[in-house]
């Protein structure tokens, strides 16, 4: 920070703050951006790498989760800085927490998206066995109507 009295000129004291404000506001933007745009890279391999482990084995499942969370975090370990050696550390580190962070959270995903579905199609049920079985659009616009007017 300048102090006040550096220069006798007051006009230049303020253009002098300004200036020294306006590079803080910009150093700090452009941190927060990179750190937005370094999030949204991870977020999309991580959900890139998980449909396509869906898409490939046919089944969706916990091993899913956590094979895209193992590979996304030992792909960001090695693109960190520093010497081979250390980037080798941080893969196997990454590989390692990658798992053992998304299998527990992939589990807990998974089982509030089966609760989820239970209760729908319990809902869905109802409906059907009160207006009789209607399929097609007819039987989906009851459905929403019966869900809009709980």
């Amino acid at each position: 920070m300048l102090k006040l009295g550096s220069t006798p000129d007051k006009r230049e004291q303020y253009r002098l703050m300004r200036d020294a404000m306006e590079k803080r506001f910009i150093r700090v933007t452009r941190g927060s951006i990179i750190g937005g745009v370094r999030l949204g890279v991870f977020t999309a391999a991580f959900y890139g790498l998980q449909n396509l482990l869906a898409e490939k084995r046919g089944v969706h499942d916990v091993f899913n989760i956590a094979g895209a969370g193992s590979a996304t975090a030992a792909t960001f370990g090695l693109i960190l800085p520093g010497s081979l050696k250390w980037r080798a550390r941080n893969v196997a580190l990454g590989a390692a927490l990658g798992a053992a962070v998304c299998f527990p959270l992939g589990w807990l995903h998974l089982k509030l998206v089966e609760k989820a579905n239970e209760g729908s199609l319990a809902a869905s049920r109802d409906m059907d066995q009160r207006e009789g079985a209607r399929s097609g659009v007819g039987a989906a616009i009851d459905r929403l109507e019966g869900n809009l007017s709980k």
